[in-house]
């Protein structure tokens, strides 16, 4: 059964009307404004995610703290940062920069100053997941999907309201054989539910990737295995052929999306790859015919470390030795990545309400082999290229967004400081 009889998805349900209900869902009625004015003004909300989108800013100064700059790897004593409306107006030395009169003042003394952090691949339902991940250092991330559209809502609660959640880069709803209960999520999935094989054909593929754009999604999310965190599926099952994933790509990029697609073993990680996606998940088992097709065509690496050692936890002692095993390979796999030259963004893959520490995937980065420098870049300016913010967030120079942290230590000597900020701005406002 195919559904390219059907029309395709309708403006009856508006972008507005999907962002209010996906606001409720997230559990916050702040996005309905923004909401609005998202069907009024040009450029649309999905131009404007896609360039960071304008957001209410705060004014403040950073004073007195150790400033590294992960572009560069500069560190600069003593240093200031002011920021005005959100946007970085000038760095350096507290000798070099004017302070503006009247300024509020954020003491750094004895503190380093970092760029808020990039959280490449996280899931975020609700307002309060939103905050969790801005008061654990992540100032910007990308959705990994959520199943009925709350990741839109959470990126415009972000305009909004900076404070309460992260500048987010929205996946809407997964594109994978079996949506279950994300059919309802809009009137044009629904007659995916009739579907024998589930959503298979290049129709019904296509038609995902349609609703998502249509409804305003960022970038589009794919799978090409079975999930590790459930105990009764086989991460190396291959759920999607190359050609169903290169339907799924085409259909993004008629859109102007880039896919990221969950992946574990090596002949779907190669076949994602090859399809052209943007970004590799997890990828466990890539091996080094995949690494080397990644580095020539520039697709990311976020191998979500946090959540394969989150795995080692588990009470499920199926799950628990899927984490002990998988973890050493999985860091090979980032090491190889890395002396190879394939670009590496973090991402925790949070989910379910808990959220973990972008800083963590850091630490990872770090004990897969990486120098600090380049983990660091993981969640910085690599993560910001990875969502096309390279010019907005990922350090703090004048014309950035005004995001940073300030950690208890030096995290060139000690990375593990970043799992646990002293104080965040994001926008120019202290958390």
């Amino acid at each position: 059964m195919c559904v390219e009889a059907l029309p395709p998805p309708s403006g009856r349900l508006t972008r507005r009307g999907v962002l209010a209900g996906a606001a409720a869902l997230a559990g916050t009625a702040a996005a309905a404004a923004p909401a609005a004015a998202a069907e009024r003004d040009a450029p649309s909300a999905t131009a404007r995610s896609r360039s960071g989108g304008a957001v209410r800013g705060g004014s403040l100064v950073i004073r007195g703290g150790t400033l590294l700059d992960p572009a560069t790897g500069e560190v600069t004593e003593n240093a200031v940062v002011v920021i005005r409306d959100g946007t970085v107006s000038a760095a350096g030395r507290l000798r070099d920069v004017a302070v503006p009169d009247g300024a509020e003042v954020l003491d750094a003394h004895g503190r380093w100053v970092l760029p808020g952090l990039v959280d490449a691949h996280i899931h975020l339902s609700t307002a309060a997941e939103a905050r969790d991940a801005v008061r654990q250092g992540a100032t910007s991330a990308r959705s990994g999907s959520t199943s009925f559209y709350q990741d839109i809502a959470v990126r415009e609660l972000a305009r909004h309201s900076p404070a309460l959640a992260p500048r987010l880069t929205a996946a809407g709803v997964f594109v994978t054989p079996d949506l279950g209960e994300t059919v309802l999520a809009d009137p044009d999935l629904t007659p995916l539910a009739r579907l024998k094989d589930g959503v298979r054909s290049a129709e019904a593929l296509r038609r995902v990737v349609e609703v998502n754009a249509a409804r305003g999604a960022d970038v589009i999310k794919t799978r090409v295995n079975e999930r590790a965190g459930l105990p009764e599926q086989d991460p190396l099952t291959q759920v999607y052929s190359h050609e169903q994933l290169s339907e799924i790509v085409t259909a993004a990029r008629r859109r102007g999306k880039g896919v990221l697609c969950h992946s574990y073993g090596e002949r779907g990680c190669h076949d994602a790859v090859t399809a052209g996606i943007r970004s590799l998940e997890h990828g466990v088992f890539v091996a080094e015919r995949t690494l080397a097709e990644m580095r020539r065509r520039g697709t990311y690496f976020t191998p979500t470390l946090t959540a394969i050692a989150g795995l080692a936890q588990s009470a499920d002692p199926v799950l628990a030795e899927r984490g002990r095993t998988y973890l050493p390979v999985l860091k090979r796999a980032v090491l190889a990545a890395h002396e190879r030259g394939v670009p590496l963004a973090a991402g925790t893959d949070s989910s379910g309400g808990t959220v973990r520490p972008i800083g963590r995937e850091v630490e990872l980065m770090r004990a897969a082999g990486l120098p600090a420098l380049d983990a660091i870049r993981t969640a910085t300016t690599g993560a910001a290229r990875l969502l096309g913010l390279e010019r907005t967030v990922g350090r703090l120079a004048r014309g950035f967004a005004g995001d940073a942290i300030l950690v208890d230590g030096d995290p060139l000597a000690d990375v593990t400081v970043l799992t646990r900020p002293m104080r965040v701005v994001r926008a120019g406002t202290a958390v």
